[in-house]
């Protein structure tokens, strides 16, 4: 068996690759591992088909090794794991794809109010290969299936506390991708005061992402731009993401976000140690803009695991991904796509009557060229001497003006070059030329 866990928990076709066995198999190892016997598991899920029949096998796995399985419904990501954290559960299990097509599903172990860590995911896979020599119970030790949808009301409280009355009196309009949104922010918002338009929130199983939600928000953006709306947000299918769109329609992607938050915060004297945290995936000209305002942007590899771990260790409270993944680490600690929403538009209302389109150009987005070079030795890069001599002289050659990020896809036999400058001409001869020797030195 390959490794299970990816970035972001197990993730696969429903019922083809992600199997109700393998989800039965997950919760009885769930329930060894966190000594759950006797304790609870708190379990949520998307509004994909498939998730009421991997809840099913999560629950009789957990049951079975005499753990409760608490069944909160549907609910967004950072909900279950705000829940699993703040009632005290052994562990909280996601079942969901996120922004994947409807026909993938995935499970995602948080404790402690966070992603469980490689170790954890190592041993519940030597624990799911084991799973049928656990020891189970007989019947009065057996655990419980509870349905608990009133744990759900703790996290509105959370998210009510956090925005005040920063949206009351807001136009806006809310792209629930079909999914776990659909379940919380309409209602959520409008009891916040604001004047809400609903998007995507009709979901049937199949719908969720489905030419919507943050990866799909042009439907959103042209909306707000013709009804004269103040702001526009679109979450993905679990509402750990947030992309936005300005009073003119205009798409403002994580960086943008975390760049507006960031600079507000440094005025505030409210950002952590001086430092925003992204990844190598965000763009040179949010660097460019913290960096002009005396902060420091601290890169981390791609994930939003990584972008946690470097939060804690520098003692940092704002980080995230420019897919619009952010964390406020004084406020949860998983990135929120509803809190992210309320942390913009105070980050606006601070600003004493800048636009989100205004803020948003204080956020520059320097020309990118991405090249999917195929090929068979895509972990090679680094040693093949021609190959690593022509990524530092690219990087010599663009200096502060602009940088080159090479790295092997998780998932494909392809390299990924990623060339970045103000020079749109000259990263684009530079990235074709790496493309081509990557082909030439690396099959």
């Amino acid at each position: 068996m390959g490794r299970l866990f990816g970035t972001d928990g197990i993730r696969g076709i429903a019922n083809v690759d992600l199997t109700p066995t393998l989800a039965y198999d997950l919760g009885r190892a769930v329930g060894h591992l966190m000594d759950g016997n006797g304790r609870s598991v708190v379990i949520g899920q998307d509004t994909r088909r498939s998730g009421d029949m991997l809840v099913s096998a999560l629950a009789a796995g957990l049951t079975s090794v005499g753990t409760d399985a608490v069944l909160l419904g549907v609910v967004t990501t950072p909900c279950l794991t705000h829940v699993a954290a703040a009632a005290g559960h052994a562990a909280g299990i996601m079942v969901s794809a996120s922004h994947n097509p409807a026909d993938d599903n995935g499970l995602k172990v948080v404790s402690g109010g966070r992603k469980i860590d490689d170790e954890a995911e190592e041993q519940l896979e030597r624990l799911i290969l084991q799973a049928e020599s656990l020891p189970g119970r007989t019947n009065a030790a057996l655990g419980r299936v509870v349905h608990d949808a009133s744990s759900v009301d703790g996290y509105r409280r959370h998210l009510a506390e956090a925005a005040g009355d920063a949206l009351r009196g807001l136009r806006i309009a809310i792209d629930c991708a079909n999914g776990s949104a659909s379940a919380i922010a309409p209602n959520l918002f409008g009891e916040l005061g604001a004047e809400a338009t609903v998007l995507f929130d009709q979901p049937d199983g199949t719908n969720i992402n489905l030419d919507c939600g943050s990866t799909h928000p042009e439907t959103l953006a042209a909306r707000v731009a013709a009804l004269g709306i103040d702001i526009g947000f679109a979450f993905d299918g679990d509402a750990d993401r947030l992309i936005a769109a300005d009073e003119h329609g205009g798409v403002v992607d994580g960086d943008a976000v975390m760049g507006i938050c960031a600079l507000q915060r440094l005025r505030d004297g409210a950002l952590r140690n001086g430092i925003l945290v992204a990844t190598v995936m965000s763009n040179g000209g949010l660097q460019r803009a913290i960096e002009a305002a005396g902060a420091r942007l601290l890169r981390t590899p791609v994930g939003d695991r990584n972008v946690l771990d470097a939060m804690e260790r520098t003692g940092a409270v704002l980080g995230g991904e420019q897919s619009g993944h952010v964390i406020f680490r004084d406020l949860a600690t998983t990135g929120d796509g509803m809190l992210t929403a309320i942390e913009l538009v105070k980050a606006i209302r601070a600003a004493g009557g800048a636009t989100l389109s205004e803020l948003a150009a204080q956020i520059p987005r320097l020309p990118q060229v991405v090249i999917n070079s195929a090929v068979r030795h895509k972990d090679a890069w680094q040693v093949d001497p021609e190959f690593a001599a022509a990524v530092a002289r690219a990087e010599t050659l663009l200096g502060s003006r602009g940088r080159v990020l090479v790295r092997p896809s998780g998932t494909e036999p392809k390299l990924r070059i990623m060339v970045e400058g103000d020079q749109p001409e000259e990263i684009d001869e530079i990235a074709r030329e790496l493309a081509e020797l990557a082909r030439a030195r690396l099959n």
